[in-house]
Parts: C-alpha cells; sequence; structure tokens
C-alpha cells in the first residue's frame, strides 16, 4: 500500500475519489492540517440529535407527514 497527497481542483474529482473508495478501491483519510473530504465532521456535528427509535414508529410518522401533503 502507498499513500500519496492529491490536490482536489475540481468537485467532481472529489465524487470519483469517493466513488473508488466505495468500491474499496481506496480509501480515503483526513489530514490533521486540512478539511475532512466530506466538507464537515457530520458525525460529531449530528451525534445525539435524533433518538432511536422502532421501525414502527419511523414508518408511522412518514405515513403521518404523506398524509399531511394529500
Amino acid at each position: 500500500m502507498r499513500t500519496v497527497t492529491v490536490d482536489i481542483l475540481n468537485d467532481r474529482a472529489l465524487d470519483l475519489l469517493k466513488d473508488l473508495e466505495l468500491l474499496k478501491v481506496i480509501r480515503l483519510r483526513r489530514d490533521s492540517n486540512t478539511q475532512d473530504i466530506y466538507g464537515n465532521d457530520l458525525i460529531s456535528k449530528y451525534k445525539g440529535s435524533m433518538q432511536k427509535q422502532s421501525i414502527s414508529e419511523v414508518d408511522e410518522q412518514l405515513n403521518n407527514i404523506r398524509n399531511e401533503w394529500e
């Protein structure tokens, strides 16, 4: 395994890199001196903001929301 540093010149290039990561061809990691490759540290930003719910509760809420639009 080799490590390289890449300068992203276009957002489309970042999208391609993310696709390669999903295919498990490469691994993207955050450098301590740069911003997170996904723009933000979303896990820490939203951690604890939602409570765990059962699937039936989520389905019920979705159905209520859908019915409100009719």
